[in-house]
């Protein structure tokens, strides 16, 4: 069984790795987004593709009533991605130290 413990544990630290990654990734794309970013550089164009597939669907879910001309799509996000990394993790590493 330990095996399977030590399967667990590992996944539950790729996934915290990924979803921090993700939470910078979103955290810089909106700090950039307020000083107007040149569309062509590449380090925007990745911050783009990156989070775009993320982004988009919240804010197709939003109803026009939320949409006050400020995009609240990182912050919804973010909510997602730290309840996440709260749930998940901790429940795939406290599963992994209970089959030990």
């Amino acid at each position: 069984m330990f095996v399977l413990a030590n399967l667990l544990e590992t996944l539950a630290s790729i996934i915290n790795i990924i979803l921090t990654m993700l939470y910078w990734l979103i955290l810089i794309r909106a700090l950039i987004s307020w000083v107007n970013p040149d569309p062509y550089n590449p380090i925007v164009q990745f911050l783009y593709k990156t989070t775009e597939p993320i982004l988009y669907p919240i804010r197709k879910f939003l109803p026009l009533g939320l949409r006050f001309g400020i995009d609240i799509s990182p912050i919804i996000a973010f909510l997602i991605i730290l309840f996440i990394r709260s749930f998940l993790v901790s429940t795939l590493i406290d599963l992994s130290m209970r089959m030990r």
